[in-house]
């Protein structure tokens, strides 16, 4: 087992570097067009003990693998300024993004709608948020008086954390020059609904079901990268890697980012030990590592490392952004969300009480679930935030809230004027999975896990398609 390193802990990692020499009007061009960056890391381990999040089951962490950690990225050119934050957690909420956005707004002068905080999906780290929580919380307080595994604030700290970070990470920002490109992984990822001979759709079937047909949908292989150089020596400072495959390769009791541990630890072996590596999962809600047909069962490590060489072997086809043009658009969408009657609501407590007794099916729990987290809900509508943010003529990223389903990143990417677009999920919020029309017609696990309508998806993929077709130069 790994020590984790003093918990909450900020360190900024400068991105040190020298312009050239010019003169005249051409100097002056040259300081309106140069790009900036800064890169920040921030321990956000909770203390021992504290639930963690990722199952329909209680399970309070014994340890600590790798310490959880919120990476950011500050890019800055003239006036305009973005902000990447991405953090080792299954989940980000709005409870939690909304006021850190605004207050790292009011530290920095970074507008909050060009903070994109996004979440790797990993289900080693704290359960801090969602229906889940509130029943474990409320039935320890019912039991003792207290909740034994909570004892932080964690989400206020989380804040606290999040709005540091960016303001570490602006403070380190020095001249960069950036690459930006894709590379492709193949037999790392695997579409997880399958067509079943009885005409079904099912969500992990298992291991060389006979009555499987074929994958109901598509993968990504797609690893969108960005280097970030120092300016002065050229010197890899920072990676962005952005990959569709789902953060639960790990399991157990012990705090862990899962397989994006392993990438950066593998990345620093050939780009220097002080490279931060950001990882920021693509859209894979109906993505896993399993791979059903039984011929491999794939490891984290394994995963991590294998990434990792996809990245570099990709290095050298990435092409120089030399024209910076940093710009952020974003908007809301406003997505319908499910409903349910008080009856229902009322059904959906009393399920969530035989939670681990085995007296209701796994689907039953689920769909309880979904219902309880229907309550934290202010309306009928769920304000979903969509960012994209511009680097070059080439490359942009998207924000999106939620499991975003593949074949709605893989509509994004198809229909962006942008070579380069990476479609970052779990971003500001999370309604659960986000399912194309056609995932909720023929049903399964991520539909029911869903707070939003069919059709909410879609309207994701409209208002990125905006956005980018507004950034595009």
């Amino acid at each position: 087992m790994r020590r984790a390193v003093v918990a909450w802990g900020v360190v900024p990692w400068f991105v040190c570097g020298a312009t050239a020499l010019l003169t005249g009007v051409g100097q002056t061009q040259a300081a309106e067009s140069a790009i900036r960056a800064g890169v920040a890391v921030a321990d956000i381990t909770p203390p021992i003990g504290y639930r963690m999040s990722g199952y329909f089951s209680e399970r309070p962490s014994t340890g600590t693998h790798d310490p959880l950690q919120a990476k950011a990225i500050v890019w800055r050119q003239g006036d305009e300024q973005a902000a990447l934050v991405v953090c080792d957690l299954c989940a980000v909420y709005a409870a939690v993004t909304e006021p850190a956005r605004t207050r790292a707004q009011q530290k920095t002068g970074i507008p909050a709608s060009h903070i994109l905080i996004a979440a790797t999906h990993s289900h080693t780290g704290p359960l801090y948020f969602n229906a889940l929580r509130e029943h474990f919380h409320n039935k320890a307080v019912a039991k003792g008086g207290s909740d034994p595994c909570e004892m932080v604030d964690y989400p206020a700290q989380l804040t606290d954390r999040l709005v540091q970070v960016i303001a570490n990470a602006q403070a380190a920002a020095r001249p960069v020059r950036i690459d930006c490109g894709t590379a492709e992984q193949q037999n790392l990822s695997f579409n997880r609904r399958f067509h079943m001979k009885d005409g079904s759709v099912r969500c992990n079937p298992g291991s060389r079901n006979p009555n499987i047909v074929r994958p109901a949908g598509p993968i990504d292989p797609q690893v969108g990268v960005v280097l970030v150089r120092d300016a002065a020596d050229n010197r890899p400072v920072a990676s962005l890697a952005v990959f569709a495959l789902h953060l639960d390769t790990t399991g157990g009791t012990l705090y862990s980012a899962d397989y994006p541990y392993y990438l950066e630890q593998a990345l620093r072996q050939s780009l220097g030990d002080r490279l931060v590596s950001v990882f920021a999962n693509g859209a894979c809600g109906d993505i896993n590592h399993f791979d059903v047909t039984g011929r491999q069962t794939l490891k984290t490590q394994y995963i991590g490392e294998t990434l990792a060489a996809a990245v570099k072997a990709g290095l050298p086809g990435l092409n120089p952004v030399t024209r910076p043009q940093l710009a952020v658009r974003s908007e809301v969408a406003q997505l319908p969300l499910r409903t349910y009657t008080p009856d229902e609501v009322a059904l959906a407590e009393k399920a969530m009480d035989t939670l681990g007794t085995g007296e209701k099916p796994a689907m039953d729990l689920v769909k309880a679930y979904e219902i309880m987290n229907f309550k934290w809900r202010k309306s009928d509508e769920l304000a979903a935030l969509v960012q994209a943010i511009r680097l070059g003529d080439d490359t942009a990223l998207v924000g999106l809230p939620g499991e975003v389903f593949v074949e709605l990143g893989l509509a994004i990417k198809q229909a962006s004027p942008f070579a380069n677009t990476m479609v970052i999920e779990l971003s500001q919020d999370c309604p659960d999975y986000v399912p194309t029309r056609k995932a909720f017609a023929e049903g399964s696990y991520e539909t029911v896990c869903s707070c939003v309508e069919p059709g909410g998806g879609e309207m994701l993929v409209a208002s990125a398609v905006r956005l980018l077709k507004q950034l595009k130069p």
